[in-house]
């Protein structure tokens, strides 16, 4: 994320940004609220001069729009932002802006300190080194991309050759090889089952020594998605940049899931983690972003977050783009992991 100009007094004002790619997208998506301002150059019909004549033509504007809707678009890489005009040609109607990659755009708003912090976050984030996240056996490999909203798959490749045929296999890691020099990343994770990863870690030694020499090896039941995820949960990642969130999320839900299923020292839905919070017993506050977005105009959860804070407790808001966010979901959208158990 690049900020381009920063007009605030106190947590009012406009902040003028330009995302960089497709995780800054993700993150404006829980920074813009319903209620926000934002303005941004977009294509408006114009109606032609020759009132004789009904066509129009698409023009350039810059229009401000009263937000009431947000969504992300991750396939099509956009942000969709949806309002009523207030200012522009048309100071009446509405628009919807698709904020895309490269585009700046500016929001005026009342920042809350979170969505600060998340911008903060982004802009650092922005600087740090890609890593790519190869899962691979015989015949078979899926490599991701790791962004800050989780993986992204960016590609497959198949190829069908029994034991023993050596040309076929090397052929196949040529155009895996092939695959991953087209994607521009400084790491790379190789895993997988079985003996597949190595080979082809001996393949890039002898073919592609450069990308050899920022690759890792790991192990892992799976490949694919639920590779991924082994990835993570196992901290390889965190040996090549070191602290890695997604890594850290896999492991608070596990510890969730384990403590529902002893019934020992968890509290999940509103009213236990409400009930929790009462006895100061949250240790680890855990938060489903789409529940975030939803339950701020339900009850005053940012006061939560803040109260569990000063208690000495830690807040985690989970992305519900990637499988860990997506169970929390499952449960409710808000738990907590305790202190010590409550009655």
């Amino acid at each position: 994320m690049q900020i381009v100009e920063e007009n605030l007094r106190g947590n009012e004002g406009e902040i003028k940004l330009i995302p960089e790619n497709l995780d800054d997208l993700w993150h404006l998506k829980f920074i813009i609220e319903k209620g926000d301002v934002v303005f941004a150059l977009t294509k408006r019909a114009s109606q032609s001069s020759d009132k004789l004549r009904s066509d129009k033509e698409m023009v350039t504007v810059r229009l401000g729009i009263e937000v009431e809707k947000v969504e992300f678009h991750k396939f099509a890489n956009r942000l969709r932002i949806s309002g009523k005009i207030v200012a522009g040609i048309d100071e009446s109607g509405y628009h919807t802006l698709n904020v895309t990659v490269g585009k700046e755009i500016s929001i005026i708003k009342k920042w809350k300190d979170e969505q600060l912090e998340r911008l903060r976050r982004a802009v650092e984030d922005s600087s740090r080194p890609e890593i790519v996240m190869l899962t691979i056996e015989e015949g078979y490999a899926v490599a991701g991309a790791l962004r800050q909203w989780g993986v992204e798959e960016i590609f497959e490749e198949r190829m069908g050759y029994g034991k023993g045929m050596g040309d076929s296999r090397r052929e196949f890691f040529g155009e895996v090889a092939a695959k991953l020099e087209s994607v521009d990343f400084k790491y790379l994770v190789i895993a997988g089952p079985g003996f597949a990863k190595n080979d082809f870690h001996d393949f890039l030694k002898e073919k592609y020594p450069e990308m050899a020499k920022k690759a890792v090896v790991v192990d892992t039941s799976s490949v694919g998605a639920r590779g991924f995820i082994e990835i993570l949960k196992r901290r390889v990642v965190d040996k090549i940049i070191g602290e890695i969130r997604l890594a850290e999320e896999a492991e608070y839900i596990d510890k969730l899931l384990e403590g529902i299923a002893k019934g020992e020292k968890v509290a999940y839905g509103v009213e236990e983690v409400k009930k929790a919070h009462s006895y100061r017993a949250i240790e680890i506050l855990l938060i489903a972003d789409e529940f975030l977005l939803g339950e701020r105009e339900r009850w005053d959860v940012d006061s939560l977050m803040e109260e569990v804070e000063d208690s000495g407790g830690k807040v985690v808001i989970m992305s519900t783009e990637f499988e860990p966010g997506k169970r929390l979901m499952s449960l409710g959208g808000i738990a907590a992991l305790l202190r010590f158990p409550i009655s």
